[in-house]
């Protein structure tokens, strides 16, 4: 750390997509008092209500309406953040979107496109972003999805796009790790937030969101690579990447499309 009476404990954290969802349910995770711990999102007004919610818990947070598909916006943001606070500890590129697409229908290119731009390069963005201020043992954590095991009907570009972060962390943490910094790969399943609040179909061991951003903190906390929850979906994950293909297909083929709607709200 910069000062040489901050401890660990105080280490500064920067999350993207904090204004709801897992990224608002991580940030109180982390809301140790005196903690600094940057919001960043969309949707200012989430944002305030996160940030009111920390500064109850004694923590001191500091809003960012930002796009994380802008990377000079992001860099500015670091560049800002660790003048105020010193170098990030703790980095989690959470930010995301989910909608369901079919390729056959024209309209939903640009939802594809978006999907992509935010949940995989909106991830390379933000690490690219505070690469430079990180702390020397710093942790970063990127939230990819069981969804980017294997592909899931009529959710083409969601399963893409989690399957490419998942590819892309994982070549951080080789690359990254010669540094000193520990990167971890969290792949949740089905999590009680906005983004699954709508979905149609049955979701198993559907895992409320506060208990999965405690075991999240202690991955990362822990420097641990890989992180599948809740506990029953990592055994079915591996299972399902397993698979044969003829197998797997006979199964996917029946289950229900993902819905094409609009879920703009941060995770």
């Amino acid at each position: 750390m910069r000062d040489g009476d901050r401890s660990t404990r105080y280490e500064a954290v920067v999350i993207t997509g904090a204004g709801s969802g897992i990224g608002r349910a991580l940030a109180l995770a982390y809301a140790d008092p005196g903690r600094p711990i940057a919001l960043l999102g969309r949707q200012g007004a989430a944002l305030t209500e996160s940030a009111k919610m920390l500064t109850a818990r004694g923590a001191t947070p500091a809003i960012y309406e930002v796009d994380v598909r802008h990377a000079r916006d992001l860099d500015a943001v670091a560049q800002d953040f660790h003048q105020r606070f010193g170098p990030v500890g703790v980095l989690i590129a959470n930010a995301g979107v989910s909608h369901g697409t079919l390729t056959a229908v024209l309209e939903d290119r640009a939802v594809f496109q978006e999907i992509v731009d935010i949940n995989l390069l909106g991830v390379m963005h933000t690490c690219s972003a505070f690469h430079g201020v990180l702390a020397s043992q710093a942790r970063v954590a990127g939230i990819a999805s069981v969804a980017g095991f294997r592909g899931l009907p009529g959710a083409a570009a969601y399963s893409a796009s989690k399957a490419a972060v998942i590819a892309y962390l994982e070549s951080l943490r080789l690359e990254w790790g010669r540094q000193g910094v520990r990167v971890c790969t969290i792949c949740p399943g089905y999590i009680a937030t906005p983004m699954t609040i709508h979905n149609p179909y049955p979701m198993p061991w559907l895992m409320e969101v506060d208990v999965a951003a405690r075991r999240m903190r202690r991955a990362i906390d822990a420097g641990r690579p890989w992180l599948v929850l809740p506990r029953p979906m990592s055994a079915l994950g591996y299972l399902l990447r397993r698979l044969p293909i003829p197998i797997y297909d006979r199964v996917c083929r029946s289950l229900p499309l993902k819905p094409r709607r609009s879920q703009e709200e941060d995770r």
